[in-house]
């Protein structure tokens, strides 16, 4: 059998969602998830775009480092800068085993216009920085990284021989690993063989092959496949596919596929497998959702709600006689269980913390109590509270606890004669005030409806009115998180700066459909606010 390595890069790469932001906790949270899945490496983050990114990645080394992450890699995202390489070093010190993953555009098209470069200018950067990276050394002599990738970003638009060239100094300068990007989604499953192939004939030597697919044609977990196929050992991915514009190759559709179609997915006769337990799938891409906000299709194969749901009447007949007639993976081969644990408003905060460190959360004693008080004042409105409903509670505390502004009460004035009128207090975050004496600041704004106003106010308070600066709202929506006229609801909002076209997206839940939209809107502007004062922040990159 040959063993197909996963490299997660969900932390980073699906970071780059529009309007997803994971905080140092949260990307905790996720990693461990992901170390429990048995995913090999985890990209933890870009270091040098951040002192936030920066901090996650080091905890997360940290974690790896204390044997919290059982043996998985932990790595650091770098362009061809020393200065992100020392970024780099530092923030995967103390992780177990680390990898530096440094790359840089190879594309006449990305040179030109993007790094505005010659090509050799570009060589002359990949034989430095990569060299650099492979000898440097951390203080106690010790190598700073434990292996180096090196990736050509928009491989598959780059002139071949010159792909060739970039290579061949990466690998003379010390990467172990070469990653050949489809950083736009362009090419297809034939074309990508040919270009590996050929790739692997003009530089010879024991380096490993690593993929990296974006799925703009729908293509990326089909060419990701393709090239296991012809000789690569490792593929980079996002659980439920997050990244940039439409996303990157789906790691749950790579495990599957590699599971259920290992008589047709072989390289040369023999098998390929991964370590990844299918079993824990679900867990992680629903805890995936709801720390990103981005919630996954019901047609989304694998983990989409209507993946196991059959409509038709000829399709439910042939299910119930044989589910092999319509279904080719069981849901108990991803870890879908349909017997939900359900808790009440008798519950006790122990079985609430039990429940939410099963769902994936790690939370400190701080973080139980004002979850579990949330899960009560929302018991007392609802008959149950399923796993839906505890998924949105802590997914909203996370939003919201590294915020500026909490909500402290709302009025609203509104009639299908008279216009809207929102009264909003919101609590004003102040590290030098204590806890009970934290400042309120009150406005009240008209709108075209209740919720118009509640925001129209927010923004009157946050300076994005034009004060300090200006947002515009690109989409809201409401859901209900489970059944019933008691309802949970989850709305989930979407804001845009004026100057920078940054998108934010928050969210909040309610039983009251008011509350959770201005819960939601908070949690968009206060990663708004965050943005202005962060001025070294630089996270958009691309592979």
């Amino acid at each position: 059998m040959i063993d197909i390595q996963i490299y997660d890069t969900t932390l980073r790469d699906g970071e780059q969602t529009p309007g997803v932001h994971f905080g140092p906790r949260q990307k905790l949270d996720i990693a461990f998830r992901l170390a429990r899945t048995g995913v090999d490496i985890l990209e933890a983050g870009f270091p040098a775009s951040s002192p936030g990114d920066a901090e996650a990645v080091a905890d997360i080394a940290r974690a790896s480092g204390e044997g919290r992450l059982g043996d998985m890699t932990v790595s650091a995202l770098a362009r061809m800068l020393k200065a992100d390489v020392d970024a780099a070093a530092k923030a995967v010190a103390e992780a177990r085993r680390s990898r530096l993953h440094i790359f840089i555009a190879t594309s006449d098209i990305h040179l030109e216009y993007k790094l505005r470069i010659s090509r050799e200018e570009c060589l002359s950067r990949i034989r430095e920085c990569v060299a650099y990276g492979r000898n440097l050394c951390r203080e106690d002599g010790h190598p700073a990284f434990d292996e180096v990738e090196f990736s050509a970003e928009d491989a598959t638009r780059t002139d071949p021989d010159f792909l060739a060239e970039a290579v061949r100094c990466a690998v003379d300068g010390g990467a172990e690993i070469v990653n050949i990007p489809d950083t736009v989604g362009y090419t297809t499953p034939d074309e990508f063989r040919r270009i590996l192939t050929d790739l692997r004939e003009k530089v010879p030597g024991s380096w490993r092959l690593s993929v990296h697919c974006h799925n703009d044609l729908g293509m990326a977990v089909a060419n990701s496949l393709a090239a296991a196929e012809c000789g690569a050992e490792q593929i980079e991915c996002t659980v439920n596919g997050l990244g940039e514009r439409a996303g990157n190759a789906a790691m749950e559709e790579i495990v599957m596929a590699l599971r259920v179609r290992r008589d047709a997915l072989r390289r040369n006769g023999e098998e390929m497998v991964c370590r990844v337990d299918p079993r824990e799938i679900t867990e992680t891409s629903r805890l995936v959702a709801s720390l990103s906000g981005i919630a996954v299709a019901p047609n989304k194969a694998v983990v989409g709600a209507n993946a196991f749901a059959h409509a038709s009447g000829i399709h439910q007949h042939g299910v119930m006689a044989a589910r092999g007639t319509y279904e080719i993976m069981k849901p108990e081969e991803i870890g879908l269980n349909a017997n939900t644990i359900v808790l009440g408003k008798l519950s006790g905060r122990h079985a609430f913390a039990d429940r939410t460190a099963q769902l994936g959360y790690t939370l400190d004693a701080a973080g139980i109590d004002a979850a579990f008080a949330r899960f009560k004042e929302i018991a007392d409105k609802k008959s149950v509270m399923t796993d839906d409903d505890i998924r949105a509670i802590v997914g909203e505390y996370l939003d919201s606890r590294e915020g500026k502004y909490y909500l402290e009460t709302f009025q609203i004035q509104s009639g299908n004669h008279i216009r809207a009128m929102a009264l909003v207090s919101l609590i004003a975050k102040d590290p030098g005030c204590a806890d009970g004496e934290q400042p309120v600041v009150t406005e009240a704004a008209p709108g075209e409806g209740p919720v118009d106003a509640a925001f129209n106010a927010v923004n009157r308070i946050a300076g994005a009115d034009g004060t300090l600066g200006r947002v515009e709202l690109i989409s809201y929506g409401i859901t209900a998180v489970t059944e019933g006229t008691d309802a949970l609801g989850e709305a989930k909002v979407k804001i845009r700066d004026a100057e920078s076209g940054t998108v934010f997206s928050g969210r909040g839940v309610s039983t009251d459909v008011i509350k959770a939209s201005i819960k939601a809107y908070l949690g968009a502007i206060n990663k708004w606010t965050a943005m202005r004062t962060d001025s070294g922040s630089s996270r958009g990159t691309e592979e």
